[in-house]
């Protein structure tokens, strides 16, 4: 038991596994739509787009939070307003565009001036054991704001979800719940670099809502079974990058992608044991192979 407990005894390891745990299950969250809206490339994009809006927000002296929330929550509506009206460019194509254009910015500005204090390294990979009593007021205040706004808009946020062609012809404006929608997801984002780092996010939005989905087809417990699997990977992921001395945020995805390897065998044994008792209901008694 005093194995277990031993890296409780370090505060920067205790605040770790707090962010881990928190961010997790906030991006557990937020994937269930970007899932379901077929979004999985804007978790990884954006995620490098906010990079650039963190070197300049540095650059400008300016809150590091705040900064590369805007930059972040600009960009998204930037993509929104190209496939809008542009309907020729595929938003797969407008996210490549803008979110490598402001990646590239952010390297170039680094490049430059070489007086980008926080690591590079630790931007593009994490550096969770570096969270601060800062960093877990942002994270924990963008984990309330996007639990409230989901449950205020659940109805026309899940409208919008399924059918956006014909949800504003019941009265859902969309383009303010796509709005809404962008500037959680920059949030989200912004408050998990330093949790996941820049080319991790997108495994920790994506895996636990495509996890749950093989464990469930009901949309709530779908949303349910994806919080809780981010947070418990966060969770044990984090302990286990400290007895295995490896980097948290790299074995987090690890963790996440054995339990999507998991589900997914669970998931097909289901299916084949289905399969055959089905089979074995509908052939006669003389033929069930089961009949003895």
């Amino acid at each position: 038991m005093g194995r277990v407990l031993e890296p409780l005894q370090y505060d920067f390891f205790v605040r770790g596994l707090i962010a881990a745990t928190v961010v997790g299950a906030l991006c557990g969250l937020i994937g269930v739509y970007i899932v379901l809206r077929k979004m999985s490339y804007i978790g990884h994009g954006l995620s490098h787009a906010v990079f650039g809006g963190a070197v300049v927000s540095y650059l400008m002296a300016f809150n590091f939070y705040v900064g590369a929330s805007i930059w972040g929550f600009a960009s998204a509506l930037l993509i929104n307003a190209t496939t809008r009206r542009h309907r020729f460019i595929a938003a797969d194509a407008a996210i490549g565009i803008i979110t490598t254009a402001s990646f590239a910015l952010g390297v170039a500005l680094i490049s430059r001036y070489r007086t980008f204090t926080r690591s590079f390294d630790a931007a593009l990979f994490g550096n969770i054991l570096g969270v601060t009593e800062k960093d877990l007021l942002a994270i924990a205040a963008v984990t309330a704001m996007t639990f409230l706004l989901i449950l205020g808009t659940y109805k026309r946020l899940l409208f919008t979800t399924f059918d956006p062609e014909v949800a504003p012809f019941y009265g859902v404006r969309t383009e303010w719940i796509d709005t809404m929608f962008s500037l959680i997801l920059a949030g989200t984002i912004v408050v998990s670099m330093q949790v996941m780092g820049v080319t991790l996010i997108a495994a920790a939005i994506v895996i636990p809502p495509i996890t749950a989905r093989l464990l469930t087809n009901n949309f709530s417990r779908l949303m349910a079974l994806s919080v809780i699997i981010g947070a418990l990977c966060g969770l044990v992921g984090m302990y286990i990058s400290y007895y295995a001395d490896v980097s948290s945020g790299a074995n987090i995805v690890l963790v996440s992608a054995g339990a999507f390897a998991a589900a997914m065998a669970y998931s097909s044994l289901r299916k084949r044991l289905a399969t055959a008792r089905g089979l074995a209901t509908h052939l006669p008694a003389r033929d069930n192979p089961l009949y003895d």
